[in-house]
């Protein structure tokens, strides 16, 4: 297993957090096109009397969304476990370099998508075409959809739908050598999505609006970028940078 020291662990800590929050924030604009269909068609298939009832027609969308944040969830505990656990086995003492090499290649990435100079990783979807062709037919016999559980089981189909920003996410998550820290980056992640995903409410129409500010987006995308490239040519100063709870506890005492 690859250790941190306390410095990288807090840091880490931070990373698992805010970096895929943003990113699923500002993957918006992708999650409108592809996601807002299918909760459009989910909500038309509602029975007219959950459809009709605002409480009963927001508990499911809640469902199907927590259904597929668990997905995402799943998704990124077994990579990280996977990925992480196999490079530590095959090159113990390389297994960190190469996993801040990935982390730092995908953040660059995914800056450079946020910022709008980069066209979407739409390739990335084709990796997860074979398992959607097995969960797909699962997700049909799900529908109409017109009860609590069945709303929470298509989630979970939804979750594994091939997505080229999802699928960024979960090469990050990989890098994060431990189940819990890949389980807790996709959590975020999904979290950050919602406002995209929850159509119903001027909170998440407000951000929604915010992420698709270009001049955010591109400040955004740059600051995915400097953390990249500091990531990947500065890694001491990333490693040993203080972790900013520090200061604060020491504010405190």
């Amino acid at each position: 297993m690859l250790e941190f020291n306390e410095n990288e662990a807090g840091n880490r800590l931070i990373e698992l957090i805010f970096v895929p929050l943003l990113l699923g924030l500002f993957s918006a604009t992708h999650c409108l096109g592809m996601c807002s269909g299918i909760v459009g068609m989910l909500t038309l298939g509602l029975p007219r009397e959950i459809r009709d009832t605002p409480a009963r027609r927001r508990s499911f969308l809640l469902l199907y969304n927590l259904a597929r944040i668990f997905s995402y969830t799943l998704a990124g505990a077994v990579t990280a476990q996977l990925g992480g656990g196999t490079l530590a086995w095959i090159a113990p003492q390389l297994g960190h370099t190469l996993l801040q090499g990935l982390a730092a290649g995908v953040l660059l990435i995914a800056g450079l998508t946020i910022a709008g100079w980069f066209p979407h990783p739409g390739r990335l979807e084709r990796l997860g075409s074979p398992l959607w062709r097995r969960l797909e037919p699962l997700g049909r016999r799900l529908l109409p959809v017109d009860r609590p559980a069945k709303a929470f089981g298509f989630g979970l189909v939804w979750g594994w739908l091939p997505c080229g920003m999802v699928y960024t996410a979960v090469i990050y998550a990989t890098t994060s050598t431990q189940a819990w820290q890949g389980a807790v980056f996709m959590f975020f992640f999904g979290l950050g999505t919602l406002p995209a995903t929850l159509s119903a409410g001027l909170v998440s129409n407000a951000l929604v609006r915010l992420s698709r500010n270009p001049t955010l987006r591109q400040g955004v995308g740059l600051a995915f970028i400097a953390l990249a490239l500091t990531t990947l040519l500065y890694p001491t100063l990333v490693k040993e940078m203080p972790w900013p709870l520090d200061y604060i506890v020491e504010l405190l005492s």
